[in-house]
């Protein structure tokens, strides 16, 4: 079949919970066939992040509880933008030093990922962190993360293993390591 002949339509979105990072809403969608369901949608802000990259070549990344999973994850460091709008390379850098303690001396855009296309417009932007000045970790009130560093093999054999699952760090690292092997090249 093809797909520019397959026409959605939205015929109605309610808010069903506003909260503090996404809003839930219920979309009334009309599909091809036209019958109509009923799909969930989520709201986000938009994120951003980084891949710090210590003069070593050791990555700095942030252990964490996520209470969705109720256990600790190793993740690169990130947070969602402070407004609708706001430069995600901003909310990159100040997540970055916020998290870890260092502040960017060059940033730039690795990649951009939707978290989640089936039911969150969630995008993250995700940049490539270098020249690291050692500063103060400043965390949110809420916060309570370790800082740790690892080099990039370390970090493929637990993408490998399972250990590391989350998405936004997993394509992150994936796409550092092919960076790292084009500069190489």
């Amino acid at each position: 079949m093809d797909d520019e002949k397959l026409i959605y339509h939205r015929l109605d979105r309610k808010l069903i919970h506003k909260g503090h990072i996404v809003d839930y809403y219920q979309d009334t969608v009309q599909v091809p066939n036209g019958e109509t369901e009923e799909w969930d949608f989520v709201a986000h802000k938009g994120a951003a992040a980084s891949v710090p990259v210590l003069p070593d070549g050791r990555i700095l990344m942030v252990k964490q509880y996520r209470n969705a999973l109720d256990r600790f994850t190793l993740e690169i460091p990130a947070g969602g933008l402070n407004a609708p709008g706001e430069p995600t390379l901003i909310a990159a850098a100040r997540e970055l030093e916020e998290e870890t303690g260092y502040r960017p001396g060059n940033m730039e855009l690795l990649l951009t990922v939707q978290t989640t296309v089936a039911f969150t417009n969630e995008r993250i932007d995700i940049y490539l962190a270098t020249d690291l000045e050692k500063t103060v970790q400043h965390l949110d009130h809420d916060e309570f993360l370790k800082v740790e560093a690892y080099s990039l093999e370390e970090l493929m054999g637990m993408i490998e293993s399972g250990t590391l699952e989350d998405s936004k760090t997993v394509s992150a690292l994936l796409k550092y390591k092919v960076f790292c092997a084009d500069a190489r090249s």
